[in-house]
């Protein structure tokens, strides 16, 4: 539930609103959407509709939406990680070739 408010209270700095703004578009007292954003309320399925609908969002929208602050930093990890694979499979093909090549050798004294 604590991502859920943080990215409904991003979603509202996103639009310049203040708190009030987005309790009466509910129709909902400013302390209710405040309990809202900061978690304390749990929130039902019609309510995260309506909050969906004011952001012009669909539900599933609402759930998945991402900081693009939040996604920036995703993907840099993940090229990080995707980096340091590769340079793993070069270790790994590196050593592949070590043990072929003693092998050989091996295959060669006892030749």
């Amino acid at each position: 539930m604590k991502e859920l408010s943080k990215k409904i209270r991003l979603l509202r700095h996103q639009k310049s609103w203040s708190q009030e703004d987005v309790a009466k578009r509910l129709k909902i007292s400013i302390p209710a959407f405040s309990k809202i954003e900061t978690g304390i309320t749990d929130v039902n399925v019609s309510r995260l509709e309506e909050i969906a609908g004011i952001f012009d969002m669909s539900l599933v929208q609402l759930l998945t939406f991402t900081d693009s602050e939040d996604q920036e930093k995703h993907n840099s990890d993940l090229e990080e990680l995707s980096i340091k694979l590769h340079e793993r499979e070069i270790e790994l093909i590196e050593m592949q070739k070590k043990i072929i090549e003693l092998y050989e050798e091996l295959r060669k004294v006892k030749a």
